[in-house]
Formats: C-alpha cells, structure tokens, sequence
C-alpha cells in the first residue's frame, strides 16, 4: 500500500510540473517577437453587454500578413468596444477601422525592444524553473514523512528520491530548451 502511495506522490508531482511548463507555454505565447500572433491578444477582455468577457468570445482573430492582426467582431455592436480595447494595448501603432474589421499593424522591433524580450524571457524562464524545483521540494517531503514514519525503507527512500529529481532534470531541461527556443525566435529578425 504505501509503495501505490509514493507512486502517487511521484505521478502527482509530474503532473504539478507538466501545469508548469504548460503554463509557460502559454505566457511565452503572449510575448511579442515581431511577428504577428493571435495569441498576443488571449489577455484582452472586452465590455460586451454589461460584462467583461475575453475578446476571443466576441470576435476572431486572424494573420493576413507576417506582421498584421486583424480581428472581426461577430457582432457588429461590439466593434467600437473591441476597438476601443485595442486602442488601450501598446502596439507601436494604433488599430485602423475599416467597417468591421479592425487591423493592427505591428511595427519591426528594434534591437533595444528584442534584448528587452529576452530578459523577459529569461526571468520567466527563471520563474518557472523555481516552481519545477517547488514541486520536488514538495514531494520529496512527502518521501520523508513516509520514511520516517516507516512506511518506506531506506532504500525505496533513495530510489523515490532518485525517481523525483530525475523528473526534475527533465522538466528543468524542458524550461531551458523552450526558453533558448523563444531567445532563437525573438533575435531572429
């Protein structure tokens, strides 16, 4: 029974670090690298009938051009909301309206701006390397509660230690391979 537990532990702990490198994923998503990307928009909400909802709920999202985004709301009530959203954000340009299309011209990024992301990039690198380690601490106190209280032996101690910290390396090289990936793509002009 306790083996089925520390098991859990271990499963429980990849699955902490899996939400991690997911979570990750998404805010290096978001970042801006000098092309266009639908996903730099996922964090706007827009006031649509009284409640503030994201603007992907009302509108779509398209690439025409390596460094245009253009968004169509469905509704045509919500176009000034939308827009006046859009205006808020930092682009480098302001939005244009043509009827019920409105398009964001992203200018190219100067160098200043590129070694600026890369920082970002690299604490958000950081960051998540940090909750990788969290969740091992965290698991590898459960090991020992189990230890000491006898449930486990020393050696299944040592084993699910190992087993723990070679999941970390893993997923701390998984944070370090997006982060060099993201570094590649933002210093390529």
């Amino acid at each position: 029974m306790a083996e089925f537990s520390m098991e859990e532990v271990i499963s429980e702990a990849e699955m902490e670090m899996i939400e991690r490198i997911d979570k990750l994923k998404r805010e290096f998503t978001s970042l801006r690298t000098g092309r266009a990307n639908p996903q730099l928009l996922d964090g706007v909400t827009v006031e649509y009938y009284g409640a503030r909802v994201p603007l992907k709920q009302v509108a779509a999202v398209s690439v025409p051009e390596a460094r245009t985004l253009e968004v169509r709301a469905w509704d045509a009530g919500a176009v000034d909301a939308v827009e006046a959203e859009l205006r808020k954000m930092d682009f480098g340009s302001s939005p244009s309206r043509n009827g019920g299309v409105i398009r964001i011209n992203l200018p190219p990024m100067t160098e200043d701006q590129r070694k600026k992301m890369v920082k970002v990039v690299h604490s958000m690198g950081e960051d998540s390397r940090v909750q990788v380690r969290n969740v091992r601490r965290d698991a590898l106190e459960k090991v020992k509660k189990a230890q000491k209280a006898g449930a486990i032996s020393e050696d299944d101690f040592k084993r699910h230690e190992e087993a723990v910290q070679k999941l970390t390396d893993t997923y701390v090289k998984n944070v370090d391979d997006m982060a060099a990936a993201k570094e590649k793509d933002l210093l390529t002009i």
